[in-house]
């Protein structure tokens, strides 16, 4: 049985019903109202999804401009078609969620809002969920949205793939995912991580140590993923057998990576030379995830990012994908999602001028 039902009510079906939420402003004409039965109709999934003092709801109704009303598993939404639809869809896709969670937290609820727009997560939503998923031996991964979707779909179809766009996306979380998910599947036989050693704007100065824990402060990101996936113990040991490795971007050189899955992060701080280095270092048996963000480059002023230019070169290339974020993609703090548009705004008007 399907989760969900969304239809448009008759005329006469706003009769009375106990309402879950009120709305903070009046009904105007044209508003379109859709109805949700959500099955099966299970009294702890709805109150986990409405949330304490239906604080979901309310969440939803804030952000959508949209006002819901339920009674038991049925809920009525008004508001312009497009956020009714938008609202029906997060409502149902949420629900869904109730069944492997015991509550809806606010920060889910503003994952799924990201989609507001909702085509992305309507297309998510008819794809079976099993196809999403990714499966690490700690914890279960599930791509938000159309974008993240798509892009753990490329990582497994093709052997180059690019994703490009703002932080907080999860691209390299996501890549980290797949690549843990393939090794203790034994598609691959080991990790790669690369990342070049550019300062963001600071001077770090000497540091001490090996080659290894010279490039850890670069590498911290993809190490907070894979020991919340492997565990630190285990993450450790299997560094030193060199089954997880580290590889700076500028010893790579000579070298040909065979059955591995490499990620080389923050590629937008890549020069052309070194892109062109990495992409060739990939063997048989290989899966290679390149991300970066274009709007963060560290480079010295007047060189071009490998990344950048990459994309003119490769994109026709088959068997190589590139997926590309936004804003709405961000699963960080709401802010971050204003600050990645306020900055791409202002680039805008400083470029016209």
């Amino acid at each position: 049985m399907s989760e969900s039902s969304l239809s448009e009510p008759p005329e006469d079906s706003d009769s009375p019903g106990s309402t879950t939420t009120d709305s903070a402003a009046p009904r105007a004409a044209g508003d379109h109202t859709v109805s949700v039965t959500l099955e099966p109709n299970d009294p702890q999934r709805l109150a986990a999804l409405c949330g304490p003092f239906d604080q979901n709801l309310k969440h939803l109704e804030e952000r959508l401009e949209v006002h819901i009303r339920n009674r038991g598993n049925r809920f009525q939404i008004g508001g312009h078609e497009a956020m009714t639809q938008a609202a029906g869809a997060i409502l149902s896709a949420l629900y869904k969620e109730t069944g492997s969670r015991e509550s809806i937290e606010p920060d889910l609820v503003h994952l799924f809002l990201q989609e507001a727009g909702v085509d992305a997560l309507l297309e998510a939503d008819h794809q079976p969920a099993h196809d999403r998923v990714i499966r690490t031996s700690r914890k279960t991964i599930m791509p938000r949205g159309g974008h993240q979707t798509g892009y753990v779909a490329a990582i497994r179809a093709n052997d180059i793939n690019f994703g490009i766009g703002p932080a907080g996306t999860g691209k390299t979380y996501l890549a980290v995912a797949c690549a843990v998910e393939a090794l203790e599947t034994r598609r691959v036989a080991r990790i790669v991580l690369v990342r070049p050693a550019v300062e963001a704007g600071e001077k770090l100065g000497f540091l001490p140590g090996d080659l290894a824990q010279k490039i850890d402060p670069y590498l911290r990101p993809l190490y907070d993923a894979l020991f919340e996936m492997m565990g630190t113990e285990r993450v450790n040991k299997l560094i030193e057998r060199n089954v997880i490795e580290v590889a700076p971007l500028a010893y790579m050189r000579g070298r040909t990576l065979n059955n591995a899955f490499i990620i080389l992060d923050e590629s937008q701080n890549t020069t052309i030379e070194q892109m062109k280095m990495f992409l060739t270092r990939i063997g048989f048996g290989s899966t290679a995830v390149i991300t970066g963000d274009i709007t963060q480059i560290d480079l010295p002023r007047g060189q071009t990012s490998g990344l950048i230019h990459v994309r003119r070169v490769l994109e026709k290339v088959s068997g190589i994908s590139f997926t590309h974020f936004n804003s709405k993609d961000v699963v960080r703090h709401p802010l971050v999602q204003k600050i990645v548009d306020a900055y791409a705004s202002f680039q805008d008007q400083t470029d016209d001028h």
